[in-house]
């Protein structure tokens, strides 16, 4: 039987310096994007994949965010916040957010992914993903990856062998931010400790233990004004990014 994802996480704690000064006053995953800010267009997704609990951590002006989400109801989903002082980073913020992710203490698989990424991505095309990394003895993971963009030309990782991730092999491509993680990877991490989760990227790809899959539909990371204006021209265009 297929395992049904039904967590997830969205990276929402940090200050988008580069969209200054759009962020002065308002987190970058309330900024506006097709008529809805962006978080909510990741939200809808998840909620019609069947995900039923999203963690939002958050700092940068947490409590706009919280405000503007409520609890979720509107979604059928709940949506649980993770507050941060100080942004902890992404693997900072999920030991952090742990105790929202697990039910008493059990290890679970879910699904990552930054608040600043738009993705027309399914979701529920995860599950299968899901169900190989919870029977693993070790924790796992599987990154999405995305074809180079302009910005980011020399991409992350190379994947071959129908799915495996590699530090070193060619073709090389962009990680999406879109990631399913195990829970019981970030139990030795204390809490509190600003972690990147690069170097877990790292030692799991080099552990023969990170699988990843090539989306090619829409998505955009959206780090300046610039793209989000472009990005809000398309989707406001009819069938542009629905």
């Amino acid at each position: 039987m297929t395992m049904s994802l039904k967590k997830a996480m969205i990276f929402a704690a940090g200050r988008g310096e580069r969209m200054r000064p759009l962020t002065d006053t308002c987190p970058k995953p309330l900024l506006d994007v097709g008529g809805k800010p962006l978080i909510v267009w990741q939200i809808e997704r998840l909620a019609q994949a069947g995900f039923r609990i999203i963690v939002i951590n958050h700092a940068w002006l947490g409590e706009q965010i919280e405000a503007s989400l409520g609890d979720g109801s509107r979604w059928q989903v709940q949506l649980r916040y993770s507050a941060e002082r100080e942004a902890l980073e992404t693997a900072g913020g999920i030991v952090q957010a742990l105790p929202l992710l697990e039910d008493h203490g059990a290890s679970e698989v879910f699904v990552a992914v930054s608040g600043d990424v738009y993705a027309d991505f399914d979701y529920a095309t995860l599950n299968a993903h899901a169900e190989r990394l919870q029977a693993l003895p070790e924790p796992g993971m599987h990154l999405v990856m995305v074809p180079n963009p302009a910005f980011h030309p020399n991409g992350d990782f190379g994947l071959v062998d129908g799915g495996v991730l590699s530090l070193d092999a060619q073709p090389r491509f962009t990680f999406g931010n879109i990631g399913l993680y195990d829970t019981r990877m970030f139990r030795d991490l204390p809490l509190g400790t600003r972690r990147a989760l690069t170097p877990y990227y790292r030692d799991t790809i080099a552990g023969g233990l990170a699988s990843g899959e090539l989306y090619e539909g829409l998505w955009e990371n959206v780090g300046t004004p610039a793209q989000l204006g472009e990005l809000d021209q398309r989707l406001r265009v009819p069938d542009g990014g629905r």
